[in-house]
């Protein structure tokens, strides 16, 4: 202002009219920072501050028994929230949205997820693209509805039912995303995960949604690469977490070895110039970390190990003496995160949920835990299903699960008693609730 003052104060008409024209710059300068402020102060809000969780956390939250986490969780209500990286979208947010498509994962970050999964496989033409499984195609996509129907591993075979009209063969299909071209890919449209084994003709059979989740986001579920996960998850602004999945065909895949196949994954976010800080690459495969440590030690840092050896009838995660590699072994390796599921950490006792004795050992050896899936088993008025085995009478003598209400104990326990650094959500905005009531970042 005080150089205006001094120029307007010049009698000459030169002068004056240099006033005027550095008058006018100066307004252009100021309307320019003005917008560029406008449009910054949009991508903090849309990234940061426009955090939108609806209803279900309220609901869950109604649904508890009366206790002080209940009422510190409804203290909570009025926010403010904002995104955690202790809310991980599982597949984006699939109990609603079609899994691994981009209005599922964007959907995951407006309801506050600070780091959203990519399960990577790759096409025919070795190209890496965002699947749970290689060859799930037939019920995560349309393309039994389409041409590419062809190319599918295992055509589409009807139902096959006995005179008594008892089922005698389910019917199935089998699509692979190596079956076919990335460009052939990118044709198809994500629906929700399922498929009905009594069908007879591929619409019924694709017609199968779960009753308690819905197609009404599902019009149109746009699927993603790889390559597009990242571009888009740096643009939501939030963490990464790739899963490097089985190949369901032998490889190495016409010359695509499992190594390449690790390498490439990693290379991806290498190019896109994303740090190492923001990915948390996964894998069960323990030879894949191994590659990671060996190889690419900046990633391999925060790699997390997927247990998946509950498939292994020598396995018991209650008794230390079957865990091949045991806790510290596995960090003499190199392996800083466990991923087990959510069962093998908790144990119910006494009417209690408590942590597991695997949960102990591992945060013992140093371990940081990560663990899957929170809201992936519809109503818990039916017990949860597997991934609450160890409380609902499943796989422990006794039953602790018997309402939605339990999420929040559940989750509660998990922070406080377990300590997990985080966990995957099939709506992450519940965890993000809890997070934010919590002071969890």
């Amino acid at each position: 202002m005080r150089r205006l003052t001094i120029v307007s104060s010049l009698a000459t008409p030169l002068a004056t009219h240099f006033s005027i024209m550095l008058t006018a710059i100066l307004s252009v300068s100021t309307l320019c920072q003005t917008v560029t402020a406008a449009t910054d102060t949009r991508v903090t809000k849309t990234h940061e501050q426009n955090i939108q969780l609806g209803p279900r956390p309220y609901f869950l939250i109604n649904e508890m028994a009366e206790s002080a986490l209940k009422d510190t969780l409804q203290s909570c209500a009025e926010g403010p929230f904002k995104r955690t990286d202790f809310s991980i979208g599982h597949r984006g947010a699939a109990m609603q949205f079609p899994e691994h498509t981009k209005e599922s994962y964007e959907a995951a970050a407006r309801m506050g997820a600070g780091v959203i999964e990519c399960d990577v496989t790759f096409t025919q033409d070795k190209e890496l693209v965002c699947r749970h499984s290689q060859c799930d195609l037939q019920s995560t996509t349309n393309i039994l509805d389409t041409p590419l129907a062809e190319n599918c591993s295992v055509p589409f075979q009807p139902a096959v039912f006995a005179a008594d009209g008892t089922l005698t063969t389910p019917a199935t299909a089998q699509c692979c995303t190596s079956d076919i071209t990335l460009a052939e890919f990118k044709t198809l449209k994500g629906k929700m995960d399922a498929s009905n084994p009594n069908a007879s003709s591929a619409k019924a059979f694709m017609n199968a949604t779960a009753a308690w989740r819905t197609d009404l986001y599902a019009t149109h579920g746009t699927l993603m690469t790889h390559k597009d996960s990242i571009s888009l998850f740096k643009k939501l602004g939030v963490k990464m977490t790739p899963e490097l999945k089985s190949a369901d065909v032998p490889m190495p895949f016409n010359g695509f070895s499992q190594q390449d196949y690790a390498q490439k994954m990693i290379n991806e976010y290498k190019q896109a110039g994303i740090p190492a800080s923001d990915v948390y690459a996964q894998s069960f495969n323990l030879d894949d970390l191994q590659y990671w440590i060996e190889n690419e030690p900046d990633f391999a840092h925060q790699a997390v190990y997927l247990d998946g050896r509950y498939d292994d009838k020598t396995f018991d995660h209650r008794d230390p003496a079957t865990w091949n590699p045991s806790m510290k072994q596995l960090v003499t390796q190199g392996v800083n995160i466990i991923a087990p599921p959510m069962w093998m950490l908790l144990e119910a006792k006494e009417g209690e949920i408590v942590p597991s004795d695997y949960a102990k050992a591992a945060k013992s050896a140093g371990l940081k835990i990560i663990t899957w899936t929170l809201e992936r088993s519809g109503p818990l008025v039916k017990g949860g299903g597997w991934y609450h085995q160890t409380l609902n009478g499943e796989n422990s003598e006794h039953a602790v699960i018997n309402s939605d209400g339990n999420t929040m104990h559940i989750l509660d326990v998990l922070a406080k008693e377990v300590g997990i650094l985080g966990i995957f959500s099939d709506w992450p905005a519940t965890v993000t609730y809890y997070a934010n009531c919590m002071d969890i970042d």
